[in-house]
């Protein structure tokens, strides 16, 4: 059987689409407590201490851990202390499966784990004298998990730091969300684990998913932040000690389901052997349209895990991730995890939410895009006659683009990495590419040589010019074309031409049998005649 490429996998055997926000880590903080200078502020004017000091918080400790514990009492609750290594999500699938309510708090989780809080430590004077100073420090204290059935949300925790400043974080699933709008809106759907198939139209389902922002986030917080003991008096929120949520973590989901299990093994073995070079720093502007260069911080590597038979494929950039993998033998999962909003010059505020999310879904599609076109780059004959034959465009002429030619090969390889820009590209970013790939100094390459090329490319209609800017984005047929060139000159007439034809009876033979390879592997990615 002829293997299917990815192309067509993607075009012809995906059965639905579902694109959605899946986990969401939220931070909880005061803003106005996050400085040495805000907490001696807070310890004056609100505490009364006239030399400030973090003990005088102790008894404001006390009475929100006294308030947690009263709390589980009165609710009929569990408080669990959790052991050491336990999965506490293993604890939690108990409560959950025992609970009868539509909505309520399951349990209370009580661990030791380290967070950034605020000590005071004595400092020397120049005269010899001692003081008091604020600084923050990192320390292990008590958390408190209270795990929750929301009616709309589904299972949420919110973790309370029992130490001031009284960090907390909150974690959402954001299908839970979908499965219950689903259920609401009397949409059949079938579960796939934490995904989603549903038997209504792709368009009315997205249109759900897509009702789950920052508003609601921010919304459903503050409905438990007042059923549940708060570490601020009253007296202290209404001046402005209320918390504020933040973007810890997000993560960004394209689940296709496809017609059968096998084609999804098809998908990656077909993936792997074209792709592993994705997490390269010159292919991150593929993905996430971002440039990376010496100074950039972080890892660029491309990954292939297994566990059991499975594959997954998982591309690091920076603190950010892009994961591919088969989800429970039925679905193709793509799903761009970010942890850190400053990778991508977009702030932790729950607001910019919108922003984020058109990042990480557009990840999903551009590594989706990446792999699409590294394995469906033909075009027809007339196309490939008229790239290699000079054209005329309104009086004005250009050469042709022949394949053996190195320098439109260069020029072919560097519009490769350009493939999947929104923003496009100008000519100071393709003209030290293309120098290094001829082995020219960057000094030495004409700049109007590279205006000329970029010219012959545009009346070819690989490239066109964004409107009203200097700048060039590359057409279908130029992504195509890019990735045909690159790919057949160097994985057949360079090897093809690099054997020994005379001199030597192994000549004929290695040919002979570079001959049938390439027959048997043109065959199979359909480049046949």
């Amino acid at each position: 059987m002829i293997r299917k490429s990815v192309a067509e996998i993607l075009d012809h055997h995906v059965t639905f689409e579902l694109e959605a926000i899946d986990r969401m880590y939220v931070n909880g903080y005061v803003p106005s407590l996050q400085t040495g200078g805000g907490v001696v502020y807070f310890l004056k004017q609100h505490l009364g201490a006239r030399v400030p000091s973090t003990t005088m918080v102790a008894p404001m400790t006390k009475r929100f851990v006294d308030a947690i514990e009263r709390f589980a009492k009165t609710a009929g609750v569990d408080l669990v202390t959790f052991e050491k290594n336990q999965r506490k999500d293993d604890v939690a699938h108990t409560y959950l499966a025992a609970f009868t309510g539509d909505e309520g708090v399951l349990f209370i989780g009580k661990a030791q784990e380290k967070a950034s809080v605020f000590r005071t430590e004595k400092r020397r004077n120049a005269d010899g004298s001692t003081s008091p100073w604020i600084i923050r420090s990192t320390t292990p204290v008590n958390h408190y998990d209270v795990y929750i059935l929301d009616r709309d949300f589904g299972p949420l925790f919110i973790k309370f730091c029992s130490y001031f400043p009284y960090a907390m974080k909150v974690c959402l699933n954001g299908h839970e969300w979908l499965k219950r709008q689903l259920t609401q809106r009397a949409i059949a759907y079938e579960p796939l684990d934490n995904g989603i198939r549903s038997t209504e139209k792709p368009a009315r389902v997205q249109g759900i998913a897509d009702t789950l922002d920052a508003p609601k986030i921010d919304a459903v917080v503050r409905k438990w932040l007042r059923r549940l003991p708060h570490p601020f008096t009253a007296t202290h929120r209404a001046a402005g000690y209320r918390y504020q949520l933040s973007i810890l973590q997000a993560a960004f989901a394209l689940t296709q389901v496809l017609d059968r299990p096998r084609t999804g093994r098809g998908f990656f073995e077909e993936v792997m052997r074209e792709n592993l070079d994705l997490g390269r720093p010159d292919q991150m502007p593929l993905i996430f349209n971002r440039r990376v260069t010496r100074q950039t911080p972080g890892q660029f590597r491309t990954r292939i895990l297994t566990e059991g038979v499975v594959p997954s494929l998982h591309v690091d950039y920076k603190k950010s991730r892009v994961k591919q993998y088969h989800k429970e033998g039925q679905a193709l999962r793509t799903e761009t995890t970010i942890n850190n909003t400053y990778d991508f010059e977009i702030g932790r505020a729950l607001h910019n939410l919108p922003a984020l999310r058109e990042i990480g879904f557009a990840a999903n599609r551009r590594l989706l895009r990446v792999e699409y076109l590294s394995h469906d780059c033909l075009i027809g004959d007339d196309r490939l006659d008229a790239l290699t034959q000079p054209v005329v465009v309104d009086t004005q002429r250009a050469a042709a683009l022949r394949l053996g030619d190195r320098r439109v090969l260069a020029l072919m390889q560097t519009l490769c990495l350009f493939a999947l820009s929104p923003t496009g590209f100008r000519h100071r970013d393709v003209r030290a590419p293309i120098a290094q790939l001829l082995g020219r100094d960057l000094d030495h390459d004409a700049a109007g040589q590279l205006t000329y090329d970029l010219r012959r490319l545009r009346l070819h209609g690989l490239i066109q010019r964004v409107p009203h800017t200097h700048r060039y984005r590359l057409t279908p047929l130029g992504a195509r074309m890019a990735v045909l060139y690159v790919r057949v000159y160097a994985r057949g007439f360079r090897p093809a031409a690099s054997l020994p034809t005379s001199g030597t009876h192994r000549g004929p033979q290695t040919l002979e049998r570079l001959d049938a390879a390439l027959t048997k592997f043109l065959e199979e990615v359909r480049l046949v005649a």
